[in-house]
């Protein structure tokens, strides 16, 4: 059939597990996570890569999974909210969202979450400013910002405890 375009099959690896999956050359990275796999913890905000909802990192970095096609994810590790928490715990990012009142509505806290993971593990021991420039493409309708900023700098304190130990 004249114009009709093939899948291609994309193999890559999902919070930990090895995933082959047929995709259509158009999809967002965005569609394979929610619709394809049912992980609906990255979140569809603007489909424009402005609101920072659908973060989630792809070898380790930052994205806007709504701007990167899935094909473009063959051979790399993507990590979503649901692949942060281990064993039943919840990552200490995830903890001290919840214990600073981080959290509100709950809409951008994934994608912000993952933002200032890989902020993190890039930059151990930011700044304020340096976790405010991070987060500064994850829009919060919420808040003012200040728990979410609290929540990070305290995750990043505990990693320096650890560091001691």
């Amino acid at each position: 059939m004249k114009g009709f375009i093939m899948g291609k099959r994309v193999k890559c690896n999902v919070n930990g597990d090895s995933i082959s999956l047929e995709v259509e050359p158009h999809w967002t990275l965005l569609r394979m996570i929610r619709d394809e796999m049912g992980l609906t913890g990255t979140k569809e905000g603007c489909g424009e890569g402005d609101c920072g909802a659908c973060t989630v990192l792809v070898d380790g970095k930052a994205v806007n999974s709504c701007l990167m096609l899935a094909v473009d994810v063959d051979g790399k590790s993507i990590t979503t909210i649901e692949g942060l928490a281990q064993r039943g715990e919840l990552h200490p990012l995830q903890r001290f969202f919840l214990e600073r009142g981080a959290v509100q509505c709950g809409f951008c806290t994934p994608g912000m979450i993952l933002t200032a993971k890989a902020l993190l593990d890039q930059t151990p021991h930011p700044t304020e400013e340096e976790i405010r420039l991070a987060i500064a493409g994850n829009l919060c309708r919420c808040t003012g910002y200040s728990k979410i900023v609290d929540a990070i700098q305290t995750a990043a304190a505990v990693g320096l405890e650890r560091e001691r130990k």
